[in-house]
């Protein structure tokens, strides 16, 4: 399975280039059901492999002057903020094994892939059912109070899993910050990048890292994300939001399934 694995993480770069999200979608159940790392170990391991990756994403985008830097510290501060919070105090709270019903006890590497997949459910969810609104050449964005507590909120929540959060800060920027789509993807990868690797620097503290595996996946994702680069440039990015929520709800699907029912 491993050699599936490997190749699905040069996919993990090329969602990031091309929608600027997806990436930790993918790494964490990678990690977990193809390479079988345990899912507190896979989450600081997808900061790092998106962290890094998504460097190349961010270069490309600059170059083609995509980035709203205002709305990047308003929403992406917090969120920074967000993930240190989550990764040195709320996920070390979490106990080894607690009951969420009677008579039912759960680990916490079960709830944090419960946790992961529902927040790709709701996420997938609000793509597939929001409305497209036409995006209008010259729109002005908003720069709101409403961006740095939702930028507060989404760190919090994806730092628990280690994700990057592009799933939910794109529809944010786009429904809130009133940026086209193509400008909310650049912006989504560099503050990804950036909370991503802080997140994985507080991990470096406490955890063991097999180097050369991470770096592996790291030029792998790096590869992919040039590809996707490229392909994001021939595409309408008005069409990727319903097509990225779809595969967001399958792969929430398969977790919640292999996690009920494979066991």
């Amino acid at each position: 399975m491993e050699w599936i694995g490997y190749l699905t993480s040069v996919l993990i770069g090329i969602s990031l280039g091309l929608i600027g999200s997806g990436g930790s979608i993918l790494t964490v159940p990678v990690l977990v059901y193809l390479f079988h790392i345990d899912p507190l170990l896979a989450t600081t391991y997808s900061l790092c492999i998106v962290g890094v990756s998504s460097i190349a994403g961010v270069i490309s985008r600059l170059r083609q002057k995509l980035l709203d830097l205002k709305i990047i510290l308003i929403f992406g501060a917090p969120s920074i903020m967000g993930v240190f919070i989550s990764r040195k105090f709320i996920l070390h709270a979490i106990p080894a094994q607690f009951s969420i019903l009677p008579h039912t006890l759960i680990s916490k590497s079960s709830f944090i892939m419960l946790f992961f997949a529902t927040l790709m459910m709701a996420s997938a969810l609000s793509m597939i059912l929001g409305k497209n609104k036409k995006e209008v050449e010259g729109q002005k964005a908003e720069y709101g109070f409403r961006l740095a507590i939702f930028g507060l909120m989404e760190g919090l929540v994806t730092g628990i899993v280690g994700a990057g959060g592009g799933f939910l800060i794109i529809p944010a920027l786009v429904l809130l910050g009133k940026l086209p789509m193509k400008k909310a993807i650049a912006s989504s990868l560099f503050i990804i990048t950036i909370k991503s690797l802080v997140g994985f620097g507080g991990d470096l503290l406490h955890v063991s890292v097999d180097w050369k595996f991470l770096s592996i996946l790291v030029v792998l994702a790096t590869l992919g994300i040039i590809t996707g680069n490229y392909l994001n440039k021939t595409m309408d990015g008005t069409k990727l939001k319903k097509g990225f929520g779809w595969f967001v709800l399958v792969m929430s699907l398969f977790i919640l399934f292999e996690q009920f029912f494979a066991k």
